[in-house]
């Protein structure tokens, strides 16, 4: 066990967010803490584990990435046609007591696939056919996830495609033309394909007097828990809008309001330092990868956890819609924190087996 040889720094910044969102959880649902607290246990035992397991002969054969890719596919196949709803939305699978979210699966695969396929196209990046390949690999998983419908992961995908494109090379006039295609999608699916309470959301954020009692609800809620937090914020247990109920989802999406309305700006821009850094220490290490597969899963894992950070902590200071992304780490998810410590682990992994 090469314990020694991890990066720490890494390590820390994790446990920090985790430990900050166990924090939040006990004061507002400390049956969840400890549900939280176990996959944390289990999410350590995995880094550990794979730290200190070479993985990178595997993702050299084809057969391993897209083997991966297909599964997640088909369990969102089986997750739409299969899964009970929640809510009015079709996304988790149930194993006895456990549920598995499995659009979390299709982020990882879709992460390696790209680290793999760009690694592989470098060289011909610019033609349009690899483009185009590179957009059906992502069409396939967000449709389905559209489909569920969950409009937030669908965009953390485009997100990913959209940021491999940008730092892989491709000629500006390919990337307008992806913008473009983005736009046309756009329109697509508010003409289409969104929901209208998912219209509403939209439409209320660029109108925040609009619906106070419905669609805005739990944003101006989240706007009240953090203007009224000050510098130290209310104390442990002490925030009415989290404590009261008036706050939805305080232990998910709007986590981050919950936790400055009790711990303040000061613990905000804790919390916000910490995952900075933590994409810092991610991006350094792919920086000083041996290979462009893991310099390329470096970069896919930042994109991903930057994406989250964005919509979550937006939607909570009322700059973006709510569409249910959590912030990693922090909120409460088994399903998304075990995905997360995967792609820590295999992180640590390069660190471990770097060849200098």
């Amino acid at each position: 066990m090469r314990i020694k040889s991890l990066d720490w720094l890494l390590n820390f910044e994790t446990l920090f967010l985790f430990a900050a969102g166990i924090l939040s959880l006990s004061s507002t649902a400390s049956s969840l803490a400890w549900f939280q607290l176990l996959w944390g246990v289990i999410g350590l035992g995995i880094v550990i584990l794979l730290a200190n397991f070479d993985w990178r002969p595997f993702v050299t054969y084809r057969w391993f990435i897209f083997g991966i890719y297909t599964v997640a596919i088909l369990l969102l196949l089986i997750t739409y046609f299969a899964a009970v709803p929640v809510r009015g939305v079709r996304a988790w699978l149930s194993f006895g007591l456990f549920q598995f979210q499995t659009s979390e699966l299709a982020k990882l695969s879709l992460i390696l696939l790209y680290s793999y396929f760009f690694a592989k196209q470098h060289i011909g990046i610019a033609h349009l056919s690899t483009v185009g390949v590179s957009l059906i690999y992502f069409l396939i998983p967000a449709g389905l996830i559209m489909a569920q419908p969950d409009m937030g992961t669908a965009l953390i995908l485009f997100g990913i495609w959209f940021g491999y494109l940008l730092v892989s090379g491709l000629r500006w006039k390919h990337i307008f033309l992806a913008a473009a295609l983005f736009a046309i999608t756009l329109v697509f699916l508010w003409t289409s394909f969104l929901k209208p309470y998912q219209k509403e959301r939209i439409i209320g954020l660029f109108n925040p007097e609009r619906d106070p009692l419905g669609v805005n609800y739990s944003v101006i809620q989240a706007k009240i828990a953090v203007g009224s937090a000050g510098f130290w914020g209310k104390g442990f247990g002490q925030g009415t809008q989290s404590q009261l109920g008036f706050l939805p989802e305080s232990q998910t999406d709007f986590i981050f309001a919950a936790f400055i309305e009790e711990w303040g700006a000061i613990g905000g821009i804790a919390i916000t330092a910490a995952f900075l850094f933590l994409l810092f220490r991610i991006m350094k290490i792919g920086l000083n990868a041996d290979s462009n597969f893991a310099k390329l899963l470096c970069l896919g894992v930042s994109m991903l956890w930057l994406l989250h950070f964005s919509l979550n902590v937006g939607s909570n200071l009322g700059l973006l819609p709510v569409i249910g992304v959590p912030f990693p780490f922090l909120s409460y998810g088994g399903s998304n924190l075990l995905i997360n410590a995967l792609l820590v682990g295999m992180i640590q992994s390069i660190v471990v087996h770097r060849r200098f």
